[in-house]
């Protein structure tokens, strides 16, 4: 099979390549086309694959290019992972936030929807592409916010895109491990959007062993939520947020600690990659120690904002990268019909009354060889349903002004999500975003 990956010189392709080298089955990716706009990270990060291939004979061959349509030619799958505008655009995401005293982050919040506004019409133009060179591919999307993204991409593909994270899968593996169940006999009841859902219940044999959690201290500090959110809040709520719901939760909170550090997380992490491809430059340095010790670097300080000084992430949580995994258990599944249970962003269908069918949403599915199909759920109930349908409705307002490069819809995006707290502050942000990133700007200028 032969897979396109978009942004392909992108610091994390090569761990969807590691797990690649790690697929024996007869019926596997066999040639990997990385595409990026930038030849030198090309270069980088095929160093990098090269040396984690190490001469095998069954490693995917790489090859690497600038033109969309020469890498999707063909294909059976396309991984997307682009950020348009780079890390500098994502620092101006965080930036023009934290002026208004509102949260400055990259997938939630008012920096969420200049990521969006920018990025969807390059995921149209990706989609559309893709529709002509490679009809009958499937499209695996990582490109953040993976949940909008997806939708907007759907109104092209349909039901042959699928958006992924490894955020609720992780926790639900996590909570199943820390309780000694049997993954192939635990059901698992997580519900929402992208980097805003809940897991409710994890049945075994009709019972809950999720409040058996919630009851042990030991037990649920043992867990990133746990230690996130801490054990009184989880009880108090009767679930296991997403990590990204901390910044619903504990908005002020996180604003205090983003400011605090004096460095947001994109301006963190345009200093590593940087320095990281720059180093690169240099033929004589270890191309794969050198990105593994970045990586592992880089994965610590994940979210460290909201963690206490003391409070170090757990080693899996640092080793793991876990969106690969997904991706591959994806692929096989559709590929080789090798069915599977993954929590996805997939259209809604029936699944969440309360939301349009065409919506994309983040529910466990199970996948075989003709795509991703959910599972009935409970429906959505108190404070849950309201923030679902805030949240969705944002999204599609930043879809249709994207699409139309309607200013009034945009405004009304910002104007209406949960964190941002003026109308009039909503029109603040949208002119300085687009002041700042000219990617935004053009969303509105194109055509004129």
């Amino acid at each position: 099979m032969k897979l396109a990956m978009l942004g392909g010189g992108g610091f994390r392709t090569p761990l969807v390549y590691r797990a690649l080298l790690g697929d024996t089955a007869e019926r596997r990716v066999t040639e990997v086309r990385l595409h990026d706009v930038d030849e030198a990270r090309l270069a980088a990060i095929t160093r990098v694959l090269d040396a984690m291939a190490d001469g095998d004979a069954q490693a995917p061959v790489v090859r690497a290019t600038t033109d969309l349509d020469e890498a999707l030619d063909g294909v059976d799958f396309v991984f997307s992972a682009i950020r348009t505008g780079g890390l500098e655009a994502r620092t101006a995401d965080e930036r023009v936030a934290l002026a208004h005293g509102l949260l400055g982050q990259e997938t939630v919040g008012p920096g969420g929807i200049s990521f969006g506004l920018r990025t969807v019409p390059v995921a149209l133009h990706v989609a559309r592409r893709v529709a002509a060179v490679a009809p009958g591919a499937w499209v695996i999307n990582f490109t953040n916010p993976a949940g909008m993204i997806t939708e907007a991409m759907a109104g092209v593909l349909g039901e042959r895109v699928v958006g992924i994270c490894d955020s609720p899968i992780a926790m639900a593996r996590r909570a199943v491990r820390l309780l000694g169940l049997d993954p192939q006999r635990t059901r698992v009841d997580y519900v929402g959007l992208n980097h805003l859902g809940w897991l409710r219940a994890l049945e075994v044999d009709g019972v809950d062993r999720l409040p058996q959690l919630l009851g042990d201290d030991r037990l649920l500090l043992a867990t990133e939520e746990g230690r996130l959110f801490g054990s009184e809040w989880l009880r108090t709520i009767g679930m296991l947020p997403n990590e990204y719901l901390y910044y619903y939760y504990f908005t002020r909170d996180a604003v205090t600690g983003i400011l605090a550090a004096g460095q947001t997380r994109g301006e963190y992490l345009d200093a590593q990659q940087s320095s990281f491809y720059a180093t690169l430059n240099d033929e004589t340095v270890d191309a794969l120690a050198e990105w593994d010790r970045v990586r592992l670097e880089r994965n610590a300080t994940y979210m460290k904002e909201a963690r206490g000084a003391d409070d170090e992430r757990d080693d899996d949580d640092i080793e793991g990268g876990g969106y690969e995994g997904v991706a591959l258990a994806l692929m096989a599944a559709i590929a080789r019909d090798e069915p599977a249970e993954l929590i996805l962003n997939v259209r809604n269908g029936t699944t969440i009354p309360c939301l349009p069918q065409d919506a994309v949403v983040e529910v466990p599915c199970r996948v075989d060889a003709t795509g991703p199909h959910p599972h009935p759920t409970p429906p959505l109930t108190g404070h849950p349903l309201g923030l679902v349908q805030q949240m969705k409705a944002v999204d599609r307002l930043v879809i249709e002004a994207a699409i139309t490069g309607s200013v009034d819809r945009a405004v009304e995006a910002f104007a209406l999500h949960p964190l941002v707290d003026s109308v009039s502050v909503a029109r603040e942000l949208l002119a300085d975003y687009r002041a700042r990133i000219p990617a935004v700007d053009e969303v509105f200028t194109r055509g004129r």
